[in-house]
């Protein structure tokens, strides 16, 4: 395989953003959720607006993956008052790592991960954290190779269906 490089998201890249956003997100939840429910959140979750403000957000950073110029992977990171829940200001949430199907088992979602610790670390995180979806056992298996460790449930809207997410962390030496 050619080359996949991770770069930082700009607004310049927000259309890209959107569609890997709204296809990943179909890929790994679709099968499980309804019709209407996946709508609802795809709506709500990435629009172009949403993703704008979260793209202009201090406390937010997006990171593409790219191959022959084609965003195929992305990772969302939040800081401070930007994180979805804990809103501690020693660490750094991890709210969405994400590869197109056609690309797992290629490490992309590795290289994707790898950008969390490096950044935790330049900016003194005391650990990192991230809500994964109980019934996504290949997500919780990647992080928990990773060395993250649960620590707590917490629930996750989709669309109109209340689901569970194990919370999971990971302390920055």
């Amino acid at each position: 395989m050619d080359k996949t490089e991770i770069k930082k998201a700009k607004l310049d890249d927000i259309e890209a953003l959107q569609l890997i956003s709204r296809q990943t997100f179909l890929e790994t939840f679709a099968h499980s959720n309804t019709e209407d429910d996946m709508e609802k959140y795809l709506n709500e979750s990435f629009s172009i607006d949403r993703q704008i403000n979260e793209l202009n957000n201090p406390g937010s950073e997006y990171y593409l993956a790219t191959l022959h110029n084609k965003v195929i992977g992305y990772l969302k990171l939040n800081l401070g008052q930007a994180q979805t829940e804990l809103k501690d200001q020693k660490a750094l949430e991890i709210e969405r790592i994400y590869v197109l199907q056609e690309f797992h088992g290629k490490r992309i979602g590795q290289m994707l991960y790898e950008t969390a610790p490096s950044i935790a670390k330049k900016i003194k995180s005391e650990f990192i954290w991230l809500g994964v979806c109980e019934n996504n056992l290949r997500a919780i298996n990647f992080y928990s190779k990773n060395g993250f460790i649960a620590f707590d449930k917490h629930t996750f809207k989709l669309g109109n269906d209340m689901q569970t997410d194990i919370m999971m962390k990971l302390k920055i030496n």
